[in-house]
């Protein structure tokens, strides 16, 4: 983080703590961490100091004074759990679970899938950086499923040239509010930084970086629905930001369907504290020998068990 932000609170249905808005703005951010930044005063709110627990009601302007921490120089290695389903001389197949940063960065430098895979292996690719070892692609901090790693510089660069050339097919399971029409269709924007708000992507930016999503409705529910979702580019937050874009939030979305998810929070007794989306399937080539690769992996008992709750709402 930058020494300084600044950034406006769009329009708020329903008043939000300061300590839970920014939590759910800088997504790998606690909101620990978030409380301790308002008690040293490093938070304003139209020029004030507030405290964690003063109320937003939508318009006002926040500012970070966050001064920059200085990363350690290399990843400290530690005994995190990880589910490993596939390895070879090569690769590393994970299945990542929620709530677990790829990799240090942003003021995180521990409890991370790198910090994990730092303990867990000896050797890893070294190309992506001392703060990224082995790391080929990423997925967000909630989002749940496959996510592949390179154990050494070759196999690194091989990967990362067919994510470059689009050659590697990732789908993902999700669930959002309403039910898209037509049931199966394409989303296609420019996509870059939120024009207002910095910690936010946009799908349609000038200038931006252009995004395809395919999507599919698996299974309609009354007030949601299962989606089956292609990506067939890479931008951060990329099927968040285009289901939102088409009026379908992912559901526990608190960034990109802020007001739905508000609204909604109360009366829905499943209601995750983060988005329903899961990388279930990833195809590519071995970057040994060539042979074509694909992984399945079904979603988390959460996902199954919110999905189910759907199905049955509204009560």
């Amino acid at each position: 983080m930058n020494a300084e932000e600044y950034f406006l609170v769009p329009e708020l249905e329903h008043p939000e703590r300061l300590d839970s808005y920014l939590t759910d703005m800088l997504e790998e951010v606690s909101r620990t961490k978030v409380k301790s930044w308002c008690k040293e005063g490093l938070v304003t709110v139209d020029g004030k100091v507030r405290k964690s627990s003063f109320q937003l009601h939508g318009g006002e302007e926040l500012s970070l004074s966050v001064p920059d921490e200085t990363p350690p120089e290399t990843v400290t290695p530690e005994n995190i759990p990880l589910e490993i389903l596939y390895e070879d001389e090569a690769i590393i197949l994970v299945n990542k679970a929620a709530g677990m940063v790829v990799h240090p960065g942003a003021g995180i430098y521990s409890g991370t899938l790198v910090n994990a895979l730092a303990y867990h292996f000896e050797h890893l690719a070294t190309r992506g950086g001392d703060m990224r070892p082995g790391i080929v692609h990423r997925l967000d901090k909630g989002t749940t499923g496959l996510i592949l790693v390179a154990k050494n510089d070759r196999a690194h660069q091989k990967l990362q040239q067919q994510w470059q050339n689009h050659e590697v097919t990732k789908v993902y399971q999700t669930l959002v509010w309403g039910i898209p029409e037509p049931a199966a269709g394409e989303i296609e924007t420019h996509m870059g930084r939120h024009p207002r708000l910095r910690y936010m992507m946009a799908a349609d930016v000038a200038n931006g970086r252009y995004a395809k999503t395919r999507y599919k409705v698996a299974e309609p529910f009354g007030e949601a629905a299962k989606v089956n979702v292609h990506i067939l580019t890479g931008r951060t937050h990329q099927v968040r930001v285009h289901l939102a874009h088409v009026g379908h939030p992912v559901v526990g979305d608190a960034l990109y369907g802020r007001n739905r998810h508000r609204n909604l929070a109360k009366q829905f007794e499943a209601m995750p504290d983060y988005p329903m989306l899961h990388a279930a399937m990833l195809r590519f080539a071995h970057p040994v020998d060539g042979r074509e690769m694909t992984f399945k992996q079904a979603p988390p008992p959460a996902f199954e068990a919110c999905a189910a709750a759907l199905a049955k709402w509204p009560y």
